[in-house]
C-alpha cells in the first residue's frame, strides 16, 4: 500500500511572483524516526511501511497529487528589514482538508536548496528537527495554537555547520504558512496586484467574515494578542519573533532558539543571536504589537483612503497592548485559581512573580505546587510567601473550584531545555529512546505521571542550558 495524502492544493495556483515551483532534493539514505499517526488520521493520510514513508518524508519520492513549491516572503529580523527571504530550506508539498474541514499545509523542512536559499545548503541538522517535533507537539498538548509535526527522518548525510552533523527533515503541518512577512514583501515592492491577491486568498482561507483590510488586521490582532500571553503562561520564550515568524493564522511557528524558563526571570533570554534581548520573555508582549504594526503598514496600501486608513489602523494598534494585558491577566489569574479576574488581581499575580524571581524558584513546579498546596516549600523567605498566601486565600474563597482550575492551567510537564539537549545528544549517537519518551510524557502534560518524575525536575547546575541556537 502506497502513501496516500488527499491533496487539495490552492497556493500552487497563485501567481509565480508569490512562489516558485521546487521539488525537494533527494538524500542518501533516509530512515524514519517518528510518524505522528494520530495527526495523520486527522489529515486523512493513509500510510505505508516505515521504509517507504522515509522516502516520502525525506523528499526522495513525491506523494501523488503533491505540488511542491517554495513560498516568497520578506521580514524584519531583529528589527532590520530584509526585503527577500522566502523558504530557503523548506518545500510546501501541498494542502489537505482535514477531517474537521480545516485546510492545512504539509511542508518538508530541511529538504534542500530553493531559489530563496541565499547561498545556504537548504538543509537542517538533526537537532533542530527533533527539537521542533518535541516542542511543537508539546505546545499542542498544552493547548497552545501551533504548527504540528507529522514526521521526522534522518537523511543519512551530514550537514556542515561548525562541524559535520547528521542531517534530518521535519514534516510540518500548519493551517497555512502565510506570514506578516508574506504581506511585507509585496508592500515593499509596491506590487499592489500581488498584495490584493494575497489579501483575497488569506481572507478566503482564514477569515471569510472579514469585509476589508481593517477587519483582517483586527482579526489577526485578536489571535496574536491571545497567543503571546498563552506562551508566557507556560514560561515559553520564542526567541526569534521576526515578522517572518508571525503567522496570519495565529499559530506558533518556528521552534529554533526557543526555550522554556526554569527559574522565573522576566528578562530571560536564551537565543544565542538575541544579543540585546529584543525577544526576551517579558518583551514578547510588546514585540507582538510591533509586528502587528508592520502588518498594518502593509495592509494600508489596499485601502482607498490612505489618510483615513492610517488613522483607523493606528487606533487598532494603539488598542492592542490593553488587549494583550487582558489576556495575560486571564491566563495568570487562572494559574492561581481565579476564574473571572478584575484589575485588582494584577497586583496579586505580579507580587507572586516577584517572590518567585527573588527566590529563583522553578516557574512550572511552583505553580503546580500552588495547586497542590505545597508551594511554600519552594521559598526560602517563608514569611513573605505566607503574607502573599493569606491575601491569595482570601481572594479565592468565593471561587467554586480553584484547585481544578489551577490543575487545568498548570502543567506538570514541559519540554525542559536540558532534557531536550540530552535527547538530541542521544539521538546523534543513534539512540532515540529519550526522544520517544519525551513525546509520550508530553502528550499528556497535565496528568500526574509518577514514572516520569525525573522529567519534572529542574536542571542540576551542570545541566543548565544557557543558550539555544537556530538550526540554520
Amino acid at each position: 500500500m502506497t502513501l496516500h495524502i488527499p491533496f487539495d492544493n490552492t497556493y500552487a495556483r497563485l501567481p509565480t511572483s508569490m512562489q516558485s515551483a521546487q521539488a525537494p532534493t533527494p538524500v542518501a539514505a533516509p530512515s524514519l524516526i517518528a510518524f505522528n499517526g494520530n495527526l495523520a488520521q486527522e489529515l486523512g493520510i493513509t500510510g505505508t511501511d516505515d521504509a517507504q514513508m522515509a522516502q516520502y518524508f525525506a523528499g526522495n519520492a513525491l506523494p501523488s497529487g503533491a505540488a511542491p513549491l517554495a513560498q516568497l516572503y520578506a521580514g524584519h529580523q531583529f528589527g532590520q528589514y530584509n526585503p527577500q527571504l522566502g523558504d530557503g530550506r523548506a518545500v510546501l508539498l501541498g494542502e489537505v482538508v482535514d477531517q474537521s474541514g480545516l485546510r492545512r499545509d504539509i511542508q518538508l523542512k530541511g529538504s534542500g536548496p530553493t531559489p530563496y536559499s541565499r547561498r545556504g545548503d537548504g538543509r537542517s541538522w538533526l537537532g533542530p528537527v527533533l527539537r521542533e517535533y518535541v516542542v511543537s507537539e508539546a505546545m499542542h498538548a498544552l493547548g497552545v495554537p501551533t504548527t504540528r509535526a507529522l514526521a521526522a527522518t534522518r537523511t543519512g548525510e551530514d550537514v556542515i555547520r561548525d562541524r559535520p552533523l547528521p542531517g534530518g527533515v521535519l514534516t510540518r503541518v500548519a493551517q497555512s504558512h502565510i506570514r506578516v512577512g508574506t504581506f511585507q514583501v509585496f508592500a515593499a515592492q509596491r506590487n499592489i496586484a500581488a498584495l490584493q491577491t494575497l489579501y483575497d486568498y488569506t481572507v478566503e482561507r482564514h477569515y471569510p467574515q472579514a469585509k476589508d483590510p481593517s477587519d483582517l488586521l483586527q482579526m489577526v490582532i485578536d489571535k496574536q494578542a491571545a497567543l503571546i500571553p498563552h506562551w508566557m503562561s507556560f514560561g515559553f520564550i520564542h526567541g526569534v519573533m521576526n515578522t517572518d515568524n508571525c503567522t496570519l493564522s495565529g499559530e506558533t511557528i518556528d521552534y529554533g532558539p526557543c526555550a522554556f524558563m526554569d527559574g522565573f526571570d522576566a528578562h530571560a533570554v536564551f537565543s544565542s543571536i538575541d544579543r540585546r534581548g529584543r525577544y526576551a520573555y517579558s518583551a514578547q508582549a510588546d514585540i507582538i504589537v510591533w509586528n502587528m504594526a508592520q502588518l498594518a503598514t502593509s495592509l494600508v496600501l489596499l485601502m482607498p483612503d490612505t489618510d483615513a486608513a492610517i488613522d483607523q489602523f493606528t487606533s487598532q494598534i494603539n488598542a492592542m497592548p490593553e488587549l494583550v494585558r487582558s489576556h495575560w491577566l486571564t491566563r495568570f489569574a487562572a494559574k492561581i485559581g481565579i476564574s473571572a479576574p478584575t484589575p485588582d488581581d494584577v497586583a496579586l499575580v505580579t507580587d507572586l512573580l516577584s517572590l518567585m524571581h527573588n527566590a529563583q524558584v522553578d516557574f512550572t513546579n511552583t505553580f503546580r505546587d500552588l495547586a497542590k498546596g505545597t508551594a511554600r516549600d519552594q521559598f526560602t523567605d517563608r514569611p513573605a510567601f505566607d503574607s502573599w498566601s493569606a491575601r491569595w486565600h482570601t481572594r479565592i474563597e468565593a471561587e467554586q473550584d480553584p484547585k481544578a482550575l489551577m490543575m487545568a492551567s498548570n502543567p506538570a510537564f514541559i519540554p525542559r531545555n536540558h532534557r531536550i539537549e540530552q535527547m538530541i545528544d542521544d539521538a546523534v549517537a543513534g539512540d532515540d529512546t529519550a526522544f520517544h519518551r519525551l513525546n509520550s510524557v508530553l502528550s499528556t502534560p497535565y496528568d500526574e505521571q509518577p514514572d516520569a518524575a525525573d522529567l519534572m525536575a529542574p536542571p542540576q547546575p551542570n545541566e543548565v542550558v544557557k543558550a539555544t541556537f537556530c538550526g540554520t
